[in-house]
C-alpha cells in the first residue's frame, strides 16, 4: 500500500482508516452500516421482493472493491433490481451488476451505477478528506468496520457525504471537517442520523 492511508484497490477488509492511525480506540460503537441503501419506493414490497433486498444487500457489501469511497444504493421493483450510485473503480460496477444477476428470483438489472472520472486531485482529496472524519475524537469509531457507515464521494473536487450516523452532532463534525480540506470546493452532507424518517433507508 506504499503508505498510503487508504487503497482503493485493496478489498474493503483492508482499506480500514482506523488499522493505520495512531489515534486511541473511542467509546461507543459505530451504527450498523446500511450500506448499500435501499432507495424507497411507493408501496409495500412482497415477501419476493424483501427477500431480493436481502440478497442483493448481502452480496454488494461483500465484493472485495467497495469501500468508503463508493456509493452503492439499488431499487427492488418486482423481480428487477436497479443499480445506483457511484463507484471509483469501473470493476466495481461490473462485479456488482454480476453478482445481483445470480441472485434467485432476479430477472433484470439495470446497472446505473457511475463510473467516477480518474483523477489525481480527487484522490488526494478523498484521503485528505478521510482522514481529517476520521481524525476527529467523536467520528473514530466510524472507521473500525470494513465498510465504514461514512461514505466519501468525490467529483472534481466537490464532495458528497453518504450513509449513518449515531447523531446530529457527528453529521455536523464531518461536515465541517470535509469543508476545512484544503481543495475541496463544495461539501453535500447527505448523512442520515439514525433513528430519523428519511428518503433512503
Amino acid at each position: 500500500m506504499g503508505g498510503t492511508l487508504f487503497a482503493q484497490s485493496q478489498p474493503a477488509a483492508q482499506s480500514n482508516p482506523a488499522q493505520q492511525s495512531n489515534s486511541p480506540v473511542q467509546s461507543g460503537a459505530a451504527p450498523q452500516s446500511q450500506s448499500p441503501q435501499l432507495a424507497t419506493r411507493p408501496g409495500n414490497p412482497s415477501v419476493a421482493e424483501q427477500h431480493i433486498v436481502k440478497e442483493v444487500r448481502h452480496e454488494l457489501v461483500m465484493l472485495p472493491y467497495y469501500s468508503l469511497f463508493d456509493d452503492l444504493e439499488f431499487q427492488v421493483n418486482g423481480n428487477t433490481v436497479t443499480l445506483l450510485g457511484a463507484a471509483v473503480n469501473p470493476t466495481l460496477k461490473s462485479d456488482a451488476e454480476s453478482v445481483v444477476k445470480k441472485i434467485e428470483g432476479v430477472d433484470k438489472v439495470v446497472n446505473q451505477i457511475k463510473v467516477l472520472p480518474p483523477s489525481p486531485m480527487d484522490d488526494e482529496i478523498r484521503r485528505r478528506v478521510a482522514r481529517a472524519i476520521f481524525s476527529q475524537d467523536g467520528l473514530f469509531k466510524y472507521s473500525w468496520s470494513a465498510v465504514p457507515p461514512i461514505h466519501i464521494i468525490v467529483e472534481n473536487g466537490h464532495v458528497t457525504l453518504k450513509g449513518v450516523v449515531d447523531n446530529p452532532t457527528d453529521k455536523n463534525m464531518a461536515n465541517i471537517a470535509a469543508n476545512q480540506v484544503p481543495g475541496v470546493f463544495s461539501v453535500n452532507n447527505e448523512l442520515q442520523v439514525v433513528g430519523t424518517n428519511v428518503a433512503r433507508k
